[in-house]
């Protein structure tokens, strides 16, 4: 162990020695209480050289959990893939947002709905779909991979048979009506993106970042789309990038949206909004 931290630290990468235990957690298949009862423990030629290929992809930029290809979110274990982004903490904080309304849903109805709106890996409708037993949902994206990462998520997490993908260029597949909609979207400003880091660049699918040129385009076309697909009470929930909030208020406005509960990440930033139809 103390050889794959020196690695990581001499080329100066952010929490070396996390990434150092669970590559090494990964490449060996030891528990971490072993890790750091024996960190001298022997391994094998085969695991060594699955080890050290890891930390050549780790010094090269490449981030720690797209080489295990797994990552926790709200408590659940996802698989991830090329097709996904990875999800980030500050997402849980959408699911936070959203899963209230709907516990209250499951109160006075049994059959509760949900849109997901480019789901990626499925983690955001997973997480829900887990702690709310009478939620059924659909999940949407454009890529056919991202899907197939859903299905595995979702099979792996015992609720496959309350969720259906749909292949769908934002709402053109999609039918029904839904209690709530969710999307974390693409807000990365066009300009912008090769401004961000290199883990994020390139390894990241770039359709899973860009929001067009001011990074609003997909606020714009879930406020300008998504009546038809909303019942009258229910509501829909957004993550944001920062600095966006009063932007994609009023987007929502213009389509007579109110917003209803605005909640921050630990960083005290805006990161999810709840909108709610006008007139509710």
């Amino acid at each position: 162990m103390h050889h794959a931290i020196k690695h990581l630290r001499q080329v100066e990468i952010d929490n070396a020695d996390l990434d150092a235990r669970l590559l090494i957690q990964w490449a060996t298949g030891f528990r971490l209480l072993a890790l750091i009862s024996h960190p001298e423990k022997p391994v094998s030629l085969q695991q060594c050289d699955r080890l050290n290929a890891a930390l050549q992809r780790r010094i090269s930029g490449e981030p720690v959990h797209r080489i295990i290809g797994k990552r926790d979110f709200y408590g659940l274990n996802f698989i991830l893939s090329p097709d996904t982004l990875e999800p980030r903490p500050d997402t849980e904080i959408l699911v936070d947002l959203a899963l209230p309304f709907l516990q209250f849903c499951a109160t006075i109805k049994s059959f509760v709905s949900c849109l997901d709106m480019g789901t990626g890996s499925g983690v955001i409708v997973i997480a829900l779909l887990s702690n709310v037993p009478q939620l059924h949902a659909v999940a949407v994206d454009i890529a056919k991979g991202a899907l197939a990462t859903t299905q595995t998520n979702a099979k792996r997490l015992g609720v496959a048979n309350r969720l259906t993908v749909c292949e769908s260029n934002w709402f053109e597949a999609v039918n029904g009506r839904f209690d709530l909609i969710i999307s974390n979207p693409p807000y990365i400003a066009h300009d912008d993106i090769a401004g961000l880091d290199i883990s994020v660049r390139r390894f990241d699918p770039l359709r899973a970042l860009d929001g067009g040129m001011d990074g609003l385009d997909f606020y714009r076309a879930l406020a300008a789309d998504s009546k038809p697909y909303l019942y009258p009470s229910g509501k829909i929930a957004v993550e944001i990038g920062i600095g966006q909030k009063n932007d994609v208020t009023k987007i929502f406005a213009q389509h007579n949206y109110s917003l209803e509960e605005t909640k921050n990440d630990l960083s005290s930033i805006d990161r999810a909004l709840m909108f709610v139809p006008n007139g509710q």
